[in-house]
């Protein structure tokens, strides 16, 4: 989400290829391919696959879960480039003024388009970009301090999200159904809870997604060698995604990822962590810098823009638009409804796609 300077991004290409294929799998979702995909393979051998495109109902892990802590993450991990490059033409000052700009727009962002999805005004605020608008606040406050710091400060999160829900509710802190802290500050905050039990208070604990991003990106712009760069992550990373399974399967804390338990978000934070490391190693650190990964890459270069474009105009527009073609040439030729729809998803999700690479081809950039 932070736009790297074209002389960083370059250097580490691995980053934008792992956010534009975070941002590739969310557009692939607002243009009908996961629920498509689903419908298609119901009953079949691929439905386990197509149910790792959806989230968890309560606790567990599956594939999709990953997204919105990758999308958290890769925006830490890209700010310490950001910074560096704005205080090498601006004040400390400039940059926090433009921090604060960018998360009230985030927010604003994230509250219009529950608006949008509502089809009316509406106060809810469990939208990813309303989270990230919090989560880049407190982990810019952190930017300065040793890295030991942050880590405790970032444990410190998740032990307060711990506290907060047993004190609430102790016989039931994390049982669907029941009332939660996170229930109960919606009713605070928006006179309303979710259906899918999201809960606001969500950029608690996932705030650590961005502290741990900023921490690797800090160590990925040291001038220590590749391989003493790697070994922490893969240490760390290893280290917090066993003790979040860890947790779940000795039923200390469950993990579930629509209240953001401690557990999930150390063991989904393990996941970003190793995911940035097989990324960079790969990538980077083995020089592969083929061009076909510029199918993922361009995607990233204009994250926000295409994100809101994607679960606005494309939702509402382009699925249609697609379907006007897809069902005129392919229904008489006695394809079935649901190959047709998949189909057209991937039709749409090729015109958002193109929408970035035109834009990147053009050096035309939406920065927020």
């Amino acid at each position: 989400m932070s736009q790297l300077a074209a002389n960083v991004s370059k250097r580490l290409f691995s980053l934008d290829v792992f956010r534009g294929l975070t941002m590739f799998l969310l557009i692939a979702e607002a243009a009908g391919f996961h629920h498509n995909f689903t419908e298609l393979t119901e009953g079949t051998a691929f439905s386990g696959l197509a149910h790792q495109l959806h989230h968890h109902p309560w606790n567990g892990l599956r594939f999709w879960d990953l997204i919105q802590p990758f999308f958290m993450f890769i925006v830490g991990v890209a700010m310490p480039f950001s910074l560096r490059k704005r205080l090498a033409s601006g004040s400390r000052s400039a940059a926090t003024k433009h921090i604060l700009r960018r998360c009230f727009l985030l927010f604003a962002f994230g509250v219009l388009l529950h608006c949008v999805y509502s089809h009316a005004l509406v106060w809810e605020l469990w939208n990813v970009l309303v989270q990230l608008a919090f989560t880049i606040l407190i982990a810019y406050a952190l930017m300065n301090l040793p890295h030991k710091v942050q880590i405790a400060v970032s444990i410190g999160l998740l032990v307060l999200t711990e506290v907060l829900y047993r004190v609430y509710n102790p016989e039931a802190p994390y049982a669907q159904g029941h009332e939660s802290f996170g229930s109960y500050i919606d009713m605070l905050v928006m006179r309303l809870e979710n259906d899918g039990y999201w809960v606001f208070i969500n950029f608690i604990p996932t705030a650590a997604h961005t502290i741990w991003g900023v921490i690797c990106g800090q160590i990925l712009l040291s001038n220590t060698h590749a391989k003493e760069k790697i070994k922490p992550f893969l240490i760390w990373g290893s280290a917090i995604l066993i003790l979040g399974f860890a947790m779940d399967w000795l039923n200390i804390t469950p993990i579930i990822k629509r209240i953001a338990t401690s557990s999930f978000t150390l063991a989904s934070g393990g996941f970003a962590i190793l995911t940035l490391t097989l990324f960079y190693w790969a990538i980077d650190v083995k020089n592969n810098h083929f061009k076909w990964l510029k199918i993922f890459s361009v995607v990233g270069t204009n994250s926000i823009f295409i994100y809101l474009f994607a679960e606005t105009v494309g939702v509402q527009w382009f699925r249609d638009f697609g379907k006007i073609w897809t069902e005129g040439l392919l229904a008489p030729l006695g394809l079935s409804e649901n190959l047709i729809m998949v189909i057209n998803s991937l039709f749409v999700l090729f015109i958002f796609w193109y929408i970035t690479y035109f834009l990147d081809k053009h050096k035309v950039y939406f920065k927020v």
